[in-house]
């Protein structure tokens, strides 16, 4: 078994996601291919040498991505402790959202049923595109709107919940499909996270939206419209799977609704 097999092993055995496995299996197979070295002669200038040439053309997230990727590599699988090395700062970027009206004009543009329950599910639920597209028949009690991610980001099973309406569409869909689905929207094997980007992407080009449309943008703008109809943000953390509330106070910051109802202080000059 050779290096890079060893790391995916790892990877897999320690429980983290298939994204994560093939990131980190990226990374450390440009690197090896780019040092051209024995595992075994390998060196922390190594890394930084090929952590540099990085700033040329990738962002500073992706940056970091390989080095995280490198860091694993050299402790886990070769034994070897990294040197330090120093990384900017994470770029810090506030994450793009719909209005309802948007979502709506989305929700309209399907050109198929199908595509249409996918953006309406993902929007009601704030569910990550590779929780939809990992979802199972057997994973939802459209009776009560719930269903359940099983073994979602950090390996947690989590509770969600859906529209009534959707529910009602969804029992349609899943009895006119037969008894023979495993998957929600595939029969025995999920669809590519890949597919659903395509989808997200022709259908907001139909809708004439000019924002950048990904699956994740719906869920940001489930979160941001929950947050602005007064929903508690340690529930809306909760529905989102968040292992930190900060990580869901992002939301506070990109809610437009909320900065619209602030009573400027240039108004109020003179009223007192």
């Amino acid at each position: 078994m050779d290096s890079v097999d060893k790391l995916k092993s790892e990877l897999k055995i320690r429980g983290f996601s298939p994204l994560t496995v093939r990131n980190y299996s990226f990374f450390v197979e440009k690197f090896l291919a780019k040092t051209n070295k024995p595992v075994e002669e390998l060196t922390s200038d190594d890394v930084k040498l090929y952590i540099s040439e990085l700033f040329d053309s990738k962002s500073k997230n992706t940056i970091m991505l390989a080095a995280a990727s490198l860091k694993f590599f050299f402790k886990e699988i070769l034994g070897k402790e990294l040197t330090q090395i120093k990384m900017p700062k994470k770029e810090k970027t506030l994450p793009s959202v719909l209005n309802q009206e948007e979502v709506r004009m989305m929700i309209d543009s399907a050109d198929t049923r199908k595509s249409r329950l996918i953006i309406s599910l993902l929007y009601s639920t704030g569910l990550r595109v590779s929780e939809l597209v990992n979802l199972k028949v057997n994973d939802l009690s459209l009776t009560e709107k719930t269903g359940w991610v099983r073994r979602g980001k950090g390996a947690k099973d989590r509770l969600f919940a859906m529209s009534e309406s959707l529910a009602k569409e969804l029992e349609e869909y899943i009895s006119e499909k037969g008894e023979d689905k495993l998957y929600l929207f595939s029969k025995q094997k999920p669809l590519t996270t890949r597919n659903i980007q395509k989808i997200i992407q022709g259908t907001s080009r139909r809708a004439g939206i000019n924002k950048k449309v990904t699956p994740h943008t719906l869920r940001h703008s489930f979160a941001t419209h929950l947050l602005e109809q007064g929903t508690d943000i340690r529930v809306i953390q909760s529905l989102l799977g968040h292992a930190s509330l900060s990580t869901t106070q992002v939301y506070t910051h990109i809610s437009s609704e909320q900065i619209k109802r602030v009573k400027n202080p240039l108004d109020t000059l003179g009223s007192s």
